[in-house]
């Protein structure tokens, strides 16, 4: 498993190509020739850059689901809509497709942001508006997402 680290403030171009920070396509050298699935995200008005190895674990998780319950069938259709195999080429760019390109609002300046295992890709300006919308819950959520006296976690 890889973890990600790091924020990063990017250009795309007309075509929906980003060139990748230099620290971020570093910690991606493990993983990079193994290409990337990208898709939009469930909860945020954004995409999320997986590894292929993270994805065909979660793949794995997902292909667990007894598909005869319709609502795991919608689910599924519903999770995988858009999703697409990408690379990073040879001069450090990831081209997101245009469909996921106008789902995310993607314009010219787009933040990469780590997320674990997962790189989620934003329009900077629905990134700090969510980051604000936030702000004001994020010590309550810190406390009931990892306040669990019983994990080891200081």
């Amino acid at each position: 498993m890889i973890n990600f680290i790091g924020t990063y403030d990017c250009k795309a171009d007309s075509k929906g190509r980003v060139m990748l920070p230099v620290a971020l396509k570093n910690q991606m050298s493990p993983v990079i020739n193994d290409g990337f699935v990208v898709k939009r995200s469930v909860f945020q008005p954004c995409l999320e850059l997986y590894p292929m190895a993270e994805w065909n674990i979660l793949m794995q998780k997902m292909n667990k689901k007894n598909r005869f319950k319709k609502k795991n069938n919608d689910f599924i259709r519903r999770f995988s809509a858009g999703v697409k195999v990408v690379e990073i080429d040879a001069t450090g760019r990831l081209l997101i497709p245009k469909n996921l390109v106008d789902v995310a609002g993607i314009t010219k300046e787009v933040v990469l942001s780590s997320a674990i295992n997962i790189v989620e890709i934003w329009d900077k300006d629905n990134y700090e508006k969510v980051l604000e919308e936030t702000a004001e819950d994020f010590a309550s959520l810190a406390e009931e997402v990892m306040g669990d006296d019983d994990d080891d976690i200081s």
